[in-house]
């Protein structure tokens, strides 16, 4: 089948995420390699984004396909439901609370971050339901955080613009202020930490502490644009969130295994989470994968009675469970997570001239997580307008460097941990060479 007959047919038969219909223009890949994709016209290009922040160990790696083969002949499937598993998912959920932070010694399989977020967020309701406290239904949430798109991490998500035209949403769900730095105009000339924590309590205050059940954070946020918070913010968050008996959702979908130079981001900031979501990383994609960690003392509560009240039809799915557990082994035996930290200093250090732009403010880091934040004036900060055309399209039609637009004005780079320092250089060369044509109104100057 050729290039044309695949974009003939994707246009005719594919619902894409965030493209409008009458949009015809498609990237058909067709294979792909270590951090090297084809498409199918034979163009190849540098995967700078590992697909949706998650191609950890790269692309096309055989031992993967030979896992996920193995345990299909073994057994590719039969429900977690009731009192059935598989010896995948109990090996698998075992090594988890080995690595995930301590006290986390329980697994709840889902399909992937969606899921488990909704899953988190039933969870927190129903423990303490359980406990005679069923007024503490709200959720925290923060604008400009992402939790998926399904209908309670869907409205936790702090995006206006991803919510509207869709009805009525989950109720008692609250957003406070994301701790930006950069955006200094968030925090009324005060501090970030003692801003949000201020916030925090006066929100605390006016729902009513008996109100509330759980806050939903990533650690560090991803889609907001690499959004590291201040070093103090999490211990002061998680300390407010303790003292009214508030639970914490930890949402590292994006953080998790490796990306941030940690295994998870709650390592570097000492966070002990009451839940933990994870996916993408889990299985660098290889399979879909997701899954809710927690402690004994909530499961304890929420298996009670009739059980857990979440099912998924593929929570625990074996072949998944195998194909993760082979991408635990190829992260820990060529030490990928540390080497995440040594190349995201040197990805960050190649872009970090990029900030003598009259278009970049600044450039932010954590690990193989990288944002380039785009103004359209340095002192004001205001965030650069969209220009005609999506900056990360002119970058891969112009270099076959494949990066991301998020939040509108951050250019962001997630590349698999396995990208090399040559390759690096030429995302951040890449990424350079358009960036010095931008204009302050968003669009590009012509090459």
């Amino acid at each position: 089948m050729t290039e044309h007959e695949l974009v003939e047919r994707d246009a005719r038969h594919v619902i894409h995420p965030h493209l409008p219909r009458g949009r015809k223009e498609r990237t058909i890949f067709v294979r792909g390699r270590g951090c090297t994709l084809w498409d199918a016209g034979g163009r190849e290009y540098l995967d700078a984004t590992g697909g949706l922040w998650l191609a950890q160990i790269g692309h096309g790696r055989a031992e993967m396909a030979e896992a996920a083969a193995a345990q299909m002949r073994r057994l590719e499937y039969f429900t977690s439901f009731w009192d059935f598993g598989n010896d995948r998912a109990i090996e698998l959920a075992e090594r988890l609370a080995g690595l995930a932070p301590a006290g986390l010694e329980h697994t709840y399989f889902t399909s992937g971050g969606s899921e488990g977020n909704d899953a988190a967020i039933k969870t927190a309701r129903y423990y303490h339901s359980q406990r005679g406290e069923p007024s503490r239904t709200w959720i925290l949430s923060r604008t400009t955080a992402y939790h998926g798109l399904a209908y309670g991490g869907g409205t936790a998500t702090g995006f206006d613009d991803m919510k509207a035209g869709i009805g009525p949403l989950m109720p008692h769900v609250e957003h406070l202020t994301p701790p930006h730095p950069y955006r200094s105009w968030l925090f009324d000339g005060q501090d970030p930490t003692e801003f949000c924590v201020a916030e925090l309590e006066a929100t605390i205050a006016r729902l009513g502490p008996g109100n509330i059940a759980a806050m939903i954070a990533e650690p560090i946020m991803g889609v907001a644009g690499m959004v590291v918070p201040p070093e103090d913010y999490w211990p002061r968050v998680t300390a407010v969130l303790r003292r009214y008996g508030i639970l914490l959702i930890l949402d590292e979908v994006v953080t998790g295994f490796g990306r941030v130079g940690e295994w998870f981001a709650a390592d570097r900031y000492r966070i002990s989470p009451d839940i933990l979501v994870i996916a993408k990383g889990l299985t660098s994609g290889y399979a879909p994968l997701g899954a809710v960690m927690t402690t004994s003392e909530i499961v304890d509560v929420v298996t009670e009675g009739h059980g857990y009240p979440v099912g998924y039809t593929y929570s625990g799915h074996p072949v998944s469970c195998a194909v993760a557990s082979a991408n635990l082994d190829i992260l820990e035996r060529e030490d990928l997570v540390a080497g995440a930290r040594r190349l995201g200093d040197h990805l960050a250090a190649a872009l970090a001239p990029l900030c003598g732009l009259a278009v970049v403010g600044e450039v932010r880091h954590a690990g193989l997580g990288v944002a380039v934040e785009l103004v359209e004036d340095k002192d004001t900060r205001r965030p650069l307008p969209e220009g005609e055309r999506d900056l990360a399209d002119v970058i891969r039609d112009e270099t076959g460097v494949i990066a991301r637009v998020s939040s509108s004005h951050n250019l962001v780079l997630s590349p698999p941990l396995v990208m090399t320092e040559s390759e690096a250089d030429r995302a951040a060369e890449a990424v350079g060479t358009v960036l010095r044509r931008v204009r302050p109104d968003g669009s590009v100057a012509a090459a």
